[in-house]
């Protein structure tokens, strides 16, 4: 008996690459999606577009060299070697195929972000787009799926749970008037996102966050987790996440971290640097949490902002008025209310380091760029949580897996809806290890299903 479509992909985000990369091997595939916006709203369009490929002709025709075992190194580096060994092997050997085909398949502008080294990446290896938004990453994808006639998005409607048997599974779906339907399929890819926007199971898993702000969809809902939990599935590293010390308030604007790469600092409300801001984006933003108000101030410079100018969310906090200047220390301390002899002080000792090329206390040893004190601008920041980054366990084909490691036939996870390559905690991201399981575990279903369709 046949099935009324090969493969759902359950989420119109990153899951588009499993749904197209399947439909283009020939597979009959649905998407579902819930939010009607979805356009603008979820959190691949959020996104900086920044998807690490390890060994990319991008990568040699600057002459640099980077293989799997490199970026897979740096994953355990950062995580301290608690990064799910096989999922980051699967991944980083995928990597270089998947940033090859977003530019050769789906025709995006792919470009290697040269201008500075995310922290942790130990080779130039983030791909991106011009502007850098991922809402042209996901226009893209729409634009590539809309050329595909075995492809097929239903929007609005919700995935709430899936029967039937490994050789036919039924997926349940709810429409916005409460009614279901059911479709049968080969296999369904949750692709989902995580919990971001479940407030009650941030704080049951990410306690240290739950009174930050969450900067994403809302309709990262966790249901995953559940639809996953009544199939057996195991799941793993919930208390992962990807967080942030630089969005605007109360703008909610994403200031970014280049501002720091490129030479800014972070101050508390008492005009105090905190930690070693180059240590990554993600953990500086529950040292943020701790700070009076939950709160900081960016500080940079003139070339610096300019700098910037190539990222849209940039553009975005500056449009929206977050930006404050002024031509000295003292007046830019008096425009936050920050104490104006300490906060002087401050960036007399980053000039100090800066200068000297010198370590600070904090051991922060880079300072690419002395910052203009006469030219000083600042923003104020607050502690967000973006997306989570545990979720159910797959294997290396995004297949999801029970406790004891027997795949659960015909289900699959990618992105947020999965465990991720970010180990536990804010401090084992590396930036693009949101977007690479989202689309890499995406793009490894769409394969699998189609060589087991044979």
């Amino acid at each position: 008996m046949g099935t009324d479509v090969d493969f759902v992909v359950a989420g119109a985000g990153g899951g588009l690459a499993g749904a197209i990369r399947a439909a283009e091997l020939g597979a009959r595939v649905l998407v579902i999606e819930t939010n009607s916006h979805f356009r603008s709203g979820n959190n691949t369009s959020m996104s900086t577009a920044m998807i690490p490929g390890a060994g990319t002709r991008w990568q040699r025709e600057l002459g640099l060299e980077d293989t799997p075992k490199t970026f897979v190194d740096d994953m355990l580096r950062k995580t301290h070697g608690t990064v799910d060994l096989s999922l980051a092997e699967a991944l980083a050997g995928v990597s270089a195929s998947l940033v090859t085909w977003l530019a050769d398949s789906i025709g995006l502008p792919i470009e290697l972000t040269t201008d500075f080294a995310y922290p942790g990446h130990s080779v130039l290896r983030c791909h991106t787009i011009p502007h850098r938004t991922g809402s042209a990453l996901l226009k893209g994808l729409l634009d590539r799926a809309s050329q595909l006639p075995n492809l097929d998005i239903m929007v609005p409607a919700r995935v709430v749970d899936i029967a039937g048997s490994p050789a036919a599974r039924i997926v349940v779906i709810e429409h916005p008037d409460g009614s279901l339907e059911e479709i049968s399929t080969s296999a369904i890819l949750l692709a989902t996102n995580g919990f971001g926007g479940n407030a009650e199971l941030v704080k049951l898993h990410i306690p240290e966050m739950a009174d930050a702000h969450y900067h994403g969809s809302a309709e990262s809902r966790g249901d995953a987790l559940t639809i996953g939990s009544r199939l057996g599935a195991d799941s793993g590293f919930l208390n992962a996440y990807q967080g942030h010390a630089a969005l605007s308030y109360p703008q909610a604007t994403l200031v970014g971290w280049a501002t720091v790469l490129h030479g800014g600092i972070l101050v508390n409300l008492d005009g105090e640097r905190f930690g070693d801001e180059t240590t990554g984006y993600s953990e500086f933003g529950h040292m943020e949490l701790l700070q009076p108000e939950h709160a900081g101030v960016l500080v940079f410079d003139r070339q610096i902002h300019d700098a910037c100018l190539l990222f849209d969310d940039f553009r975005q906090t500056v449009d929206a008025g977050a930006l404050r200047w002024a031509t000295s220390p003292s007046a830019l301390a008096e425009q936050f209310g920050l104490p104006k002899q300490t906060f002087i002080n401050t960036l007399d000792q980053v000039h100090m380091y800066a200068t000297a090329n010198s370590a600070c206390p904090f051991g922060r040893t880079s300072w690419p760029h002395d910052l203009d004190r006469s030219d000083l601008v600042g923003v104020r920041v607050t502690a967000a949580i973006f997306h989570t980054q545990g979720g159910l366990r797959v294997d290396q084909h995004a297949r999801v897996q029970r406790p004891d490691g027997v795949v659960i036939d015909g289900v699959y996870a990618s992105g947020g809806s999965a465990i991720g390559i970010s180990g536990f905690g804010a401090s084992g991201y590396l930036a693009g290890n949101g977007l690479l399981p989202a689309l890499g575990l995406a793009y490894l279903a769409g394969e699998d299903i189609v060589t087991r369709l044979g």
